[in-house]
């Protein structure tokens, strides 16, 4: 072969059409096979046979078709060595030159194989092999690679793999962030009995903020965080977890409002998801994270009611969209029912104490009231005669009634302690603000009728005294204040118009109930006491809406005359 004389790379079949041709050219050229050392540098290319019905489809490929793919294109030979590749596969190499003569997997840098079986990128005839690869931290690239054969004569052929592959990051990166999400929908919810009963409602929140850390953080790849949930007595989003927050925006008051409690207020009351693409230019965002730019905020909701928000913050502007905002939303709504388990939780705990209290209160009620009650009759004998005994008997009625208030005060703080985790079934509600705190004294010598004015008098925040007999009614009257009596008008010792004048007499202006059944009032004692200025009645078995009414009704001032 002349090295001065021009190359001609001939290709195609039959063999005996390129004899013919190299026999007309003579010595001016030299003819060379495409398998020919140094061909790649010929100065012409002839295609003969069937070869020159892919002329076409090599012009678009010399016009740069291939290199515009936007997938990788690679062809290996049988020892996994490139033999060619196209300008998008180098950009998958991250080097600046060609690759070929490398191995396959060692131009991408060895990758990680993460298909369930062994790949082999030799495939058999007819067969695709499809594998996915992890080549970066966050980088993945699907391939696939099917066999082919290059013609290289009539008498023989070469074998090569053609892979295509391609970046799959997005959505490689989105299943695994579903998946966690799906996985944080299991394990947010998953307390072990253990848990349940030996952690107390602090170490059960501490532990549901840090799997939502772990999840937000790790996989969905939020860093700054804020999560309130709503108490829905005063509408105030009380924080519950913040990361990376400024001081005063975690500790400042919010209330779930459409406007003046920022991005946060306006989620919580219109339970709409939030965008906020650039804080410099959005009027409704409060300073949250110091160099926040963009932020996401999406309410927290479970069965169409607002538990709480979620919000997260990044420093560049722009940095989120409404995929991301997609995902926090699946998310808000696996934090939702962690969060309603924790309710539940604690309005399970609420529950139980109230019905605890509720039985001791009414265990205690009557012994307390005969306490309180032959107590006071003794310290009247004894008043100017013994100050002693006196000032002992005071300490026990003092006693005695705190004993009470203690029972009462640890009902109600149970009930308000974790006030961000209250159940709305379980709501405090004063349906009768009138009836809080008055004092109460019931006259009666039915035991089942002073239990019952106990339950459902103080069901209303009601302090209620109870007594047997008249005497003691009026005992009681002149050593302690009330707000009303409630007397039956059958006592042992007197009957009911007695009882009322003498509790008249006593003070004057203290409301009297009078209480009977229906049977016939021999001293007619509601007439009587109606003469002398009686004003309610209730007759008995009392209904708790009349009872309630009629009590509120004694209690209430009457309007000033105009």
């Amino acid at each position: 072969m002349d090295s001065s004389r021009p190359r001609l790379v001939v290709s195609g079949t039959p063999d005996d059409a390129r004899t013919q041709f190299c026999e007309i050219l003579g010595d001016t050229i030299d003819v060379v096979l495409p398998e020919t050392p140094g061909a790649e540098d010929a100065e012409g290319l002839l295609l003969l046979g069937s070869a020159k019905g892919r002329f076409r489809d090599i012009q678009l490929c010399l016009d740069g078709f291939l290199d515009a793919v936007p997938d990788g294109l690679v062809l290996i030979d049988s020892n996994g060595v490139i033999v060619w590749h196209n300008a998008r596969f180098q950009q998958f190499t991250g080097v600046d030159q060609s690759v070929v003569g490398q191995t396959f997997l060692n131009s991408l840098g060895s990758p990680e194989l993460l298909s369930p079986l062994p790949v082999s990128l030799q495939p058999q005839p007819d067969e695709t092999v499809k594998a996915i690869y992890k080549t970066g931290e966050r980088t993945f690239v699907s391939i696939r690679a099917a066999r082919s054969t290059e013609w290289s004569d009539a008498d023989s052929s070469k074998n090569f793999t053609a892979i295509v592959i391609r970046d799959v990051s997005e959505e490689i990166l989105e299943n695994q962030k579903r998946e966690a999400i799906y996985k944080a929908g299991i394990e947010l919810g998953d307390l072990s009995p253990d848990e349940v009963t030996q952690m107390s409602h602090a170490d059960r929140t501490d532990l549901l903020k840090e799997k939502i850390l772990e999840y937000s953080q790790d996989i969905l790849g939020f860093e700054t965080i804020e999560i309130r949930v709503l108490n829905p007595d005063t509408a105030e989003l009380l924080p519950l977890l913040e990361i990376g927050m400024q001081q005063e925006a975690a500790t400042r008051k919010l209330f779930a409002a459409q406007t003046g409690n920022g991005v946060t207020g306006f989620v919580a009351a219109t339970r709409q998801s939030y965008l906020c693409e650039d804080t410099k230019r959005d009027a409704m965002y409060l300073s949250g994270a110091a160099d926040a730019r963009s932020s996401l905020t999406v309410p927290l909701v479970m069965h169409e009611e607002v538990l709480g928000t979620f919000n997260v913050e990044s420093p560049g502007a722009k940095s989120f969209d409404r995929k991301d905002l997609d995902f926090l939303e699946v998310f808000g709504g696996v934090v939702a029912m962690a969060v309603n388990q924790l309710q539940l939780l604690v309005a399970e705990k609420v529950v139980t104490a109230a019905e605890s209290s509720v039985r001791l209160r009414r265990e205690v009620a009557l012994p307390t009231d005969d306490i309180l009650s032959t107590a006071t009759a003794i310290l009247e004998k004894y008043i100017g005669h013994d100050p002693d005994v006196c000032e002992k008997l005071q300490r026990i009625v003092d006693n005695t009634r705190k004993i009470r208030g203690q029972i009462e005060r640890v009902s109600e703080n149970t009930d308000s302690a974790e006030t961000g985790f209250r159940s709305c079934a379980i709501r405090t509600r004063i349906e009768r603000p009138a009836l809080q705190g008055k004092r109460i004294l019931v006259v009666d010598s039915d035991e089942s009728v002073l239990t019952s004015a106990h339950e459902l008098l103080e069901q209303h925040s009601c302090i209620v005294e109870t007594v047997r007999s008249g005497e003691a009614a009026c005992q009681m009257a002149r050593s302690h204040p009330y707000d009303v009596v409630l007397t039956d008008i059958h006592l042992p010792d007197m009957n009911g118009y007695d009882c009322f004048c003498k509790i008249q007499d006593i003070h004057d202006h203290l409301p009297v109930i009078l209480m009977t059944g229906f049977g016939y009032d021999s001293g007619h004692s509601i007439v009587k006491s109606r003469q002398r200025g009686l004003k309610s009645v209730l007759y008995k078995p009392f209904r708790r809406e009349q009872l309630l009414t009629e009590v509120e009704k004694a209690v209430t001032p009457p309007p000033p005359h105009q």
